[in-house]
């Protein structure tokens, strides 16, 4: 009998570039360890999910003015950005990605206004099933 593989679930309730790229780093290390990564976007996480969205994220208001040497340094690095290091864990087959549906209503946001790598449209009940059975669990 082949061996459980292990599951992150991962709650992303910011859009700010530094929680973004905690969470990123958190699902690509989980991937590349060969985990599956479930990442539910809900409230302003959520708002990272629209098309255009993930090139825009800043820091919050507290950091705001690091932001340009935080995003100077990442390129010299040549560190992916968010969306790159998003469509990186997708394409490793082990990362689902999950739109909150009562913040999409709350925000008025529509399937049609979603990245293309959103996999499913799920309420806190459904997203908490697949979390219960997570090895790891998180909030960023």
């Amino acid at each position: 009998m082949p061996e459980k593989r292990k599951k992150l679930a991962l709650i992303v309730h910011s859009g700010t570039l530094d929680k973004l790229l905690c969470a990123f780093i958190l699902g690509s290390t989980a991937t590349a360890m060969d985990m599956e990564a479930h990442i539910y976007f809900t409230f302003w996480g959520l708002n990272m999910l629209a098309k255009g969205a993930l090139e825009k994220a800043g820091l919050p208001a507290t950091y705001k003015h690091m932001e340009e040497r935080l995003k100077k340094k990442l390129r010299e690095m040549k560190y992916p950005t968010p969306y790159e290091m998003l469509k990186r864990m997708k394409a490793s087959g082990l990362l689902k990605i999950y739109a909150c549906s009562p913040t999409m209503e709350m925000f008025g946001v529509k399937k049609e206004d979603l990245i293309p790598e959103v996999d499913t449209i799920a309420g806190a009940a459904a997203f908490l099933d697949l979390a219960s059975d997570a090895d790891i669990t998180l909030i960023v």
